[in-house]
């Protein structure tokens, strides 16, 4: 999960911000964190140098047992942009099958969309995306023999052109819930939650 953005736009730590979803009050990254500790044994989260106060104030909100799985990656490049956060992610994880790209500031993303793109991959799928009404969302996965583009990574569109070159190859999970789109960037995004 990449949460090592300046969150320039929101005016404060937009991932602090507290957040009422599903009955809880809590950091808008508490509550993108929750989906994912549900779908994965262990995440990682990549996150900018100096971030310890707050990873403290989310394993806090999220709970010891919930924080033990959490693996915090400080990204020293991360003011680069979202592909330096994303590159750190891949390496730090360089052995895996695949990787699964969740951000921090996506607190609605259900659990069906995060479980039906690591089925895809674990199925064989080069690419998976959950999608609604034809419009893909997020997560976004990768096979692993993606690795080296995905480590060459520069700039701040992530992996959007591996995506948008491989078009083809990219399995659809269909997702009934507009929680694959709600990314928070400015404070008026917070209506759509």
């Amino acid at each position: 999960m990449l949460a090592a953005g300046a969150s320039r736009r929101f005016g404060s730590d937009k991932l602090l911000h507290p957040v009422t979803l599903r009955g809880a009050t809590l950091p808008l990254a508490a509550h993108s964190l929750l989906s994912w500790l549900e779908a994965f044994v262990h995440i990682t989260v990549v996150v900018r140098p100096g971030a310890e106060s707050f990873c403290s104030t989310l394993e806090s909100a999220l709970g010891a047992n919930k924080s033990a799985r959490i693996n915090w990656i400080a990204c020293a490049d991360a003011a680069q942009g979202m592909a330096a956060s994303l590159v750190c992610g891949v390496r730090e994880n360089n052995d895996a099958a695949g990787w699964m790209i969740g951000l921090a500031d996506m607190p609605a993303i259900p659990v069906a969309a995060i479980a039906g793109v690591r089925n895809a991959l674990s199925a064989g799928a080069a690419l998976a995306a959950p999608s609604r009404d034809g419009r893909r969302g997020h997560p976004v996965g990768f096979a692993s023999h993606y690795r080296d583009e995905l480590l060459a990574l520069q700039g701040d569109n992530g992996a959007r052109r591996l995506l948008e070159r491989d078009i083809s190859h990219v399995m659809d999970i269909r997702i009934d819930d507009a929680g694959i789109f709600a990314d928070i960037d400015v404070p008026g995004d917070l209506q759509s939650l």
